[in-house]
């Protein structure tokens, strides 16, 4: 049985502990900074978005891990097969980057050198702005979209661990945003249209364990003559009161259970494969782009694969409405984190 929180409330008890465990397809919980009792060194909060069509995407990223922080973009190009990333580590953050307590309103923004990133929000839209100097050998990096903000359903989860009392993850995953805008390296124009790229947010707020493993897939695309888009995902915390496992069509949210990835862990460019335990839902993703993390600070660690590649397969709705679909751009990850 899954718990669908309904009402909104606080995300955290008196005492540091998530109120009520559970899924909802609106952020009904509020969360604040100042109501965790945890160490601040626990904390992690981040802002990452990646849009993508079926011949460029760009993924940025906002994360203040408490200890440490990352600003992050990187751009792939899935014609050639390529990806190039660069990234700013920042330390001893602890909350210096005021990310919002909400993912409804608020801006995030980062200033350092070489670096310019704003994220920024209103009733109808969110920019993503980011400049990179010499991202590219000599060229800059310079991305500037708009996306739709179409008050869809969204996954939004509220994950305890077992053991660990005060620690949580609120997330919010933002699927089927349409995209319009330009990311240019140097004199290299790529260009979103809105019918053919679209952008998903992952906002996450919460107390992490030191070490996790985590597997999540999602992608965003037109089925049908709509917009279909699913977030799969499991592999931390005590998932007992829910998954985050959902399909989104037209803008409404239709919940699954649990989910299996089944991959390749020696060669992960060979065909992915996805399916749950109730019939709802058979896919599969061609990859085209392995992006691998490597880095290994010692204390620090984030080790995995992100997997960009082309899903088909098909849905079944709660209305037993069968979506099936074809080579909609999306990824697939397990990454390994110690942080």
């Amino acid at each position: 049985m899954q718990h669908r929180i309904t009402q909104p409330g606080p995300l955290l008890n008196p005492h540091g502990s998530l109120a009520q465990p559970g899924y909802a397809t609106q952020p009904l919980l509020r969360y604040h900074r100042k109501d965790i009792k945890a160490s601040v060194w626990r904390i992690k909060e981040w802002d990452y978005y990646a849009a993508l069509n079926k011949e460029f995407g760009v993924a940025l990223v906002i994360a203040d891990l408490g200890y440490s922080a990352m600003i992050s973009a990187t751009v792939f190009d899935f014609v050639n097969q390529t990806y190039i990333k660069k990234t700013k580590l920042l330390w001893f953050v602890f909350g210096k980057l005021k990310l919002p307590s909400s993912s409804i309103e608020g801006d995030c923004a980062y200033t350092g050198k070489g670096y310019e990133f704003k994220f920024l929000r209103t009733p109808d839209e969110r920019r993503l702005q980011a400049k990179i100097s010499r991202f590219e050998k000599d060229k800059d990096l310079v991305v500037d979209l708009v996306l739709q903000d179409l008050k869809d359903d969204s996954m939004v989860i509220a994950t305890p661990w077992q053991n660990h009392p005060l620690a949580f993850y609120y997330n919010q995953k933002i699927n089927c945003m349409p995209t319009s805008g330009t990311v240019r390296i140097g004199d290299q124009l790529h260009v979103f249209k809105p019918e053919s790229s679209f952008s998903v947010l992952d906002w996450g707020r919460g107390v992490w364990t030191y070490k996790n493993t985590w597997y999540w897939a999602s992608f965003s695309g037109v089925a049908s003559g709509k917009r279909l888009g699913i977030n799969l995902g499991y592999g931390f915390g005590d998932t007992s009161q829910a998954s985050e496992n959902m399909i989104f069509y037209d803008g409404v949210a239709h919940k699954l259970d649990q989910v299996t990835f089944e991959f390749d862990g020696a060669d992960f460019l060979q065909t992915w494969r996805f399916s749950d335990n109730k019939g709802r839902l058979k896919m599969e993703m061609k990859p085209i782009i392995d992006r691998q993390d490597t880095m290994n600070l010692g204390i620090i660690k984030n080790l995995g694969h992100q997997v960009f590649g082309l899903f088909s397969g098909y849905v079944i709705l709660d209305n037993q409405k069968k979506i099936s679909f074809d080579q909609i751009i999306g990824f697939a990850e397990q990454i390994t984190n110690h942080y």
